[in-house]
C-alpha cells in the first residue's frame, strides 16, 4: 500500500492517529528500523544505550531485510492500525510523503537548538525538511553512506596483479586474472535492490551530469541515448563474473564471501565496511576500498534518518522524541555510530581522527563532490525518486539481469518506467 493511501485507510477504519489517550511523554520509545546485521546492530545499539542512560525505555522494533522493504510493510500496518511507533527509519522522498499525510510531528525545537541548518550539507538539510528549503524539520539524519564503493579482497587483488581498477577496462582485466587464478571474481547478492545498486553504479560511471539527467531528472533523451545503451551492455558483461548461486542471497552474505576469501570483489555501499570491521579485518591489509571504476570524482549518497510519528493524543513531539532527535545529531553519537556502521558522520565538523582510511577517503571525496557538483542521491537506496518510480525502474533492471532480454528492449522499458506516477 502506498503512503498516499494510508490516510484513506485510516479514515475508513476510524483509526486516525491521535484518537486515544496520550501515553506518558518520554517514558517509552518504540523504534522501527531494519538494522539487523552485525555492524548495523552494534551501531543502533549505541543509540539504544544513550537513550536508556537518559531515562527512556527503548522498545526495539527491528524488521530484517536489506533496504527496508519488510520494515515499510510493517510500518504501514502499524499506522493503519492506529498504533504507529515513536520513530521509524524513513529517508529521502518518503519523508515528504509521510509528512504530507499529517501523521508526523516536527522536531524544529531540536533542530534549531543545535543549528542543523549550519551543521548539515544543504542537500541533506532540505531532505530533512521534507524537501522544502527552510521548511519544518521532520527527520533526524544519522550518517552518510557512499554507495559507489568497490570492495576487494587484498589477497585476491595481489594474485591479480595488485592494481586497483579505475576504469572498466582495468576492472575486467582484474576480474579475468582472478578467474584464471581460481578465484570467484564478484560476490553478488540476488535481490532486486542489489541489482539496482550495481546498475546505478554503472550509470554514475558515465559521469555525474549524465547521472543527474537520467536518475534525478528522468530525462527521456538521456534514458534512451547511446550512453544508457553502454550502461546496460556493461552491466551484462559484469554479470559474466557472478557465481551461479547468487539468487536470493543477502548483501551481507556476499560481503562474507569477500571477507572469507571465497570471492574477490563486491559492489556495495560502505555499510559493507561495518561487516569487515566486525570480522576484525583491516583496510589496506585484508581488503581494499575503492570508488566504483569511473566514479572517483562522484559520490552517490545514502542518508539514513528517523521520522517521528504523532503519539496517540499528541500533536507535538514528546520530550522523548525530541531527546532522540538531539541525540542522533550529537557529535559524540555521530562519531560512534559511524565507526560501527561503516559510514561517515552527516554532521559537518565531526572529527575523523578515529576513522580508518576508507572513511577518511569517503569524507575527503564527499567534500570534493559537494564543491564540484558530483554529490548525487542514490536511486537504489531511496534518495532520488518516489517508491513508485524507483520500484518501476528496479523491475526493469532486475528483469534485464535475470533474463536474456536485449539492451534495446530494456531501454524501451526503462523509458516507460520513468513515466510512472
Amino acid at each position: 500500500m502506498k503512503v498516499r493511501a494510508i490516510m484513506a485507510a485510516l479514515a475508513a477504519t476510524g483509526l486516525m492517529v491521535g484518537a486515544s489517550a496520550a501515553q506518558a511523554a518520554g517514558e517509552s520509545l518504540e523504534v522501527l528500523h531494519w538494522w539487523t546485521s552485525g555492524g548495523e546492530s552494534k551501531a543502533i545499539g549505541v543509540l539504544k544505550d544513550d537513550m536508556t542512560k537518559q531515562g527512556y525505555t527503548w522498545k526495539d522494533f527491528a524488521v530484517a531485510g536489506g533496504a527496508g522493504a519488510a520494515a515499510m510493510t510493517a510500518l504501514r500496518s502499524q499506522v493503519i492500525a492506529g498504533n504507529p511507533p515513536s520513530a521509524a527509519q524513513i529517508k529521502g522522498p518518503l519523508i515528504k510523503e509521510w509528512a504530507d499525510q499529517d501523521v508526523l510531528v516536527d522536531i524544529n525545537s531540536a533542530a534549531k537548538s543545535e543549528n542543523w541548518q549550519k551543521n548539515l550539507p544543504p542537500e541533506i538539510d532540505t531532505i530533512m525538511r521534507a524537501g522544502k528549503k527552510d521548511g519544518d524539520y521532520y527527520a533526524a539524519p544519522f550518517s552518510v553512506h557512499r554507495v559507489n564503493w568497490l570492495y576487494i579482497n587484498k589477497a585476491a587483488l595481489d594474485k591479480a596483479g595488485g592494481k586497483v581498477p579505475t576504469n572498466w577496462d582495468e576492472f575486467f582485466t582484474v576480474a579475468d586474472k582472478m578467474k584464471a587464478a581460481g578465484i570467484m571474481p564478484i560476490a553478488m547478492g540476488g535481490q532486486p535492490w542489489q541489482d539496482l545498486t550495481l546498475w546505478e553504479d554503472v550509470v554514475l560511471s558515465q559521469g555525474a551530469p549524465f547521472y543527474k539527467k537520467a536518475i534525478v531528472d528522468l530525462d527521456q533523451a538521456t534514458l534512451t541515448g547511446p550512453q544508457m545503451h553502454k550502461v546496460f551492455d556493461t552491466v551484462r558483461k559484469i554479470q559474466g563474473y557472478f557465481d551461479a548461486g547468487r539468487n536470493g542471497r543477502d548483501w551481507n552474505l556476499a560481503t562474507a564471501m569477500v571477507i572469507n576469501n571465497k570471492a574477490g570483489m563486491q559492489f556495495m555501499g560502505d555499510w559493507a565496511k561495518g561487516e569487515f570491521a566486525n570480522a576484525n579485518k583491516k583496510p589496506g591489509v585484508d581488503y581494499v576500498c575503492a570508488p566504483v571504476p569511473g566514479t572517483d570524482k562522484a559520490y552517490t549518497f545514502n542518508v539514513d534518518s528517523f521520522v517521528f510519528f504523532k503519539e496517540k493524543g499528541q500533536d507535538k513531539a514528546t520530550p522523548g522524541q525530541l531527546a532522540l532527535a538531539k541525540t542522533i545529531m550529537s557529535p559524540a553519537f555521530q562519531e560512534q555510530f559511524s565507526l560501527y556502521k561503516g559510514s561517515i558522520p552527516v554532521r559537518l565538523g565531526v572529527s575523523m581522527a578515529k576513522f580508518d582510511d576508507c572513511a577518511k577517503k569517503s569524507y575527503a571525496d564527499e567534500q570534493t563532490a559537494l564543491k564540484a557538483g558530483g554529490y548525487v542521491p542514490s536511486l537504489a537506496h531511496g534518495m532520488a525518486q518516489s517508491d513508485a518510480v524507483a520500484g518501476a525502474i528496479t523491475d526493469v533492471v532486475t528483469k534485464f539481469m535475470n533474463s536474456n532480454e536485449s539492451t534495446d528492449d530494456a531501454i524501451k522499458a526503462l523509458a516507460n518506467a520513468a513515466k510512472t506516477k
